[in-house]
């Protein structure tokens, strides 16, 4: 019971910021192909072109009943210097307690993250890692790029969907550095759902070094040619 309850004040909330994200920034959402987007099949949620804290406006890009599902199930690596901050850091749990502090590097922090991926969940990752400010490049000044956690949450899942969602970007609304967002501001997003294990199956599973490489040359890919204009 007190589960449900506290999916439900979650849902509540997200419902509400699906309300205010539209009001504020209303977004065009451009679908690849005719697939249904059925939340109960959605096991893994990649988010490319990571620009801004303020992504969480795209939450109304789901439907009421994916928020449910979110609410629920949602969980996903945060850097942990992000929730040092008051505000952003309060928020973020409040919204997703699934949110796991992680220290950006392959130690005990990412290892207990991957403890919890299973099927049962909804799994989210931003796989550049940072984000990237006006420059094009990350904060130290470094080309951005795709990095190794993605493979290795694919590896521990075998069935279900995977929802891409390919960010237009935010520098308009609040890029890095910047305290205070910008108002009614529109927002772009291209969506594309495909089958987790025939995904996969592109790949050469058997060698895991290979796998890797493999997967993540795709995912750069896609963070290169599928993004809005």
């Amino acid at each position: 019971m007190l589960n449900f309850l506290l999916q439900l004040v979650r849902f509540i909330l997200l419902v509400l910021l699906k309300l205010l994200s539209t009001l504020f920034y209303p977004a065009k959402a451009t679908y690849f192909a005719d697939r249904k987007l059925d939340w109960q099949q959605i096991k893994l949620i990649v988010f490319l072109n990571h620009t801004s804290l303020f992504e969480p406006v795209f939450i109304q890009l789901s439907s009421i009943k994916g928020l449910w599902f979110l609410a629920g199930r949602l969980i996903a690596p945060g850097a942990d210097i992000t929730f040092t901050r008051p505000i952003v850091g309060k928020i973020m749990h409040a919204l997703i307690p699934g949110i796991i502090p992680i220290s950006r590097k392959n130690d005990e922090t990412w290892q207990h993250f991957l403890s919890l991926v299973d099927h049962s969940k909804i799994t989210a990752i931003l796989p550049e890692g940072r984000m990237k400010r006006r420059n094009g490049l990350d904060k130290h000044g470094k080309p951005m790029s795709v990095r190794g956690g993605v493979v290795d949450i694919l590896r521990k899942l075998n069935h279900g969907q995977i929802l891409f969602v390919y960010s237009g970007g935010l520098h308009h609304i609040q890029a890095p550095g910047e305290k205070l967002p910008k108002l009614f501001k529109g927002i772009k997003a291209n969506i594309e759902v495909v089958d987790l294990l025939k995904y996969k199956q592109q790949f050469n599973l058997a060698n895991s070094n290979e796998f890797k490489t493999q997967v993540v040359a795709d995912v750069t890919a896609k963070l290169g040619n599928n993004i809005p204009n």
